[in-house]
């Protein structure tokens, strides 16, 4: 009687399989010559976000306006949301995004109008700053064209839903008091500001 092939005989025998420990399976504590295990974290955690969150283009359009007297210029405030006192403001330069239809000119028009109160026509064109940034998970580029403006009327009032506060300062404290690196090195290299 000859038996199964599954029952195994003196002339066969089953090859044993060895198991091998994943190489990302910490050693076993048995194993005298093992090496302790060691984390290793993303070398950079934010980029390794941006990798996987949706890139936004959002293109918008404002810039400084200078007063009917050529000697100051107008920034808007926004409290600062880091500041636990609520009191501290950031002061930038009045812009918003460009709605479908418009041109990067009319646009900055617009959103002065907007958010200042102040009337204003475009003398010259400052420049453009992007950056990027994180907001409710998106990665943002942002696009921002820039515009010198004259003041030729309006009210100054802060937009109630988007501004906290609006203020004319002497041209030569603007730069002092503008809150991001990118617009001041902006209008720093803008040159004379006077119209």
């Amino acid at each position: 009687m000859t038996p199964a092939p599954s029952a195994g005989s003196e002339g066969t025998k089953k090859k044993k399989r060895r198991r091998r420990r994943p190489t990302n399976r910490a050693p076993q504590p048995h194993d005298p010559h093992a090496q302790p295990e060691q984390k290793v974290a993303p070398k950079n955690e934010r980029a390794a976000l941006h990798l996987y969150a949706k890139r936004i283009d959002e293109i918008s359009a404002g810039g400084l306006v200078i007063d009917s007297t050529g000697t100051r210029g107008l920034l808007i405030g926004r409290i600062d949301q880091k500041d636990a006192t609520r009191e501290r403001l950031l002061w930038s330069l009045p812009k918003g995004h460009i709605e479908a239809g418009e041109t990067p000119e009319e646009a900055a028009l617009r959103e002065v109008m907007e958010e200042t109160g102040i009337e204003s026509e475009i003398a010259r064109a400052l420049g453009v700053i992007d950056f990027w940034f994180m907001a409710s998970g998106k990665r943002i580029h942002k696009t921002v064209h820039h515009y010198l403006f004259r003041e030729i009327g309006g009210t100054l009032a802060p937009q109630v839903t988007e501004v906290d506060e609006v203020a004319w300062f002497p041209l030569n404290e603007v730069i002092e008091r503008l809150a991001y690196p990118d617009e001041k090195k902006l209008i720093a290299r803008s040159g004379e500001l006077q119209l």
